[in-house]
C-alpha cells in the first residue's frame, strides 16, 4: 500500500499545472521576484532546477519545471538525426536554453540574451500556459492577448469544437 501511495505522491507532485497571470518587474541585473501566488505553485518543485528557453511561436520566454522539460527534450531527441530539418529544428529549439534556480528570496535570474530576445526591459507578465510559465514583456503580452481576443471565438471553435468534455 505504501509503495502505491508513494508512486501516486511522486506523480501528483511532479505534474506541473499553473494558474494565473502576474505582473512584476525585472531589475537591472535581470532578476525577477516571482510573485507569491506563483511562488506557492512552484513550491512542490523547490530545490529543483528549472529550464528557461525562447518560445517557438511568441516573443516570450518559457519556464519549465525539469520534469516537464525532460518530456519535451526526450520527444525532440527522438527525431532522426539523418534529416537536416530535424537537426535545424533541434539547434533552433535548444539555442539559448538555460538551467536556472529560484533563490531563497524567490528570485530567478534571466540571462541577457534571453532578455534581448523577449524584449523584456522592466515590466514583466508571468502567465500560466498549462504546464509552463510564459515570461513576457508586459506591453507585448497585453498586445498579444488583445490580438488573440479579436478572433478567440473562431480559434476556440477550430481548436476545441470537436472535443468532448472528459467523463468523470
Amino acid at each position: 500500500m505504501c509503495k502505491i501511495m508513494c508512486i501516486f505522491a511522486e506523480i501528483f507532485f511532479t505534474m506541473a499545472e499553473f494558474i494565473g497571470s502576474y505582473d512584476c518587474t525585472v531589475d537591472s541585473k535581470g532578476r525577477i521576484i516571482v510573485p507569491k501566488s506563483l511562488k506557492d505553485q512552484l513550491l512542490p518543485f523547490a530545490g529543483k532546477k528549472f529550464i528557461i528557453k525562447r518560445s517557438v511561436f511568441s516573443p516570450c520566454l518559457e519556464l519549465y519545471v525539469m520534469d516537464e522539460w525532460s518530456k519535451q527534450r526526450t520527444m525532440v531527441n527522438n527525431l532522426s538525426p539523418f534529416k537536416k530539418k530535424n537537426n535545424d529544428f533541434k539547434r533552433a529549439l535548444f539555442a539559448g536554453i538555460k538551467e536556472i534556480e529560484m533563490d531563497s528570496t524567490g528570485r530567478i535570474l534571466l540571462a541577457k540574451d534571453l532578455l534581448a530576445y523577449s524584449g523584456i526591459s522592466k515590466d514583466v507578465t508571468m502567465a500560466s500556459a498549462g504546464n509552463i510559465i510564459e515570461i513576457w514583456d508586459k506591453a507585448a503580452y497585453e498586445n498579444d492577448i488583445a490580438e488573440t481576443n479579436l478572433s478567440f471565438g473562431d480559434l476556440a471553435e477550430e481548436v476545441m469544437g470537436d472535443k468532448e468534455l472528459p467523463q468523470n
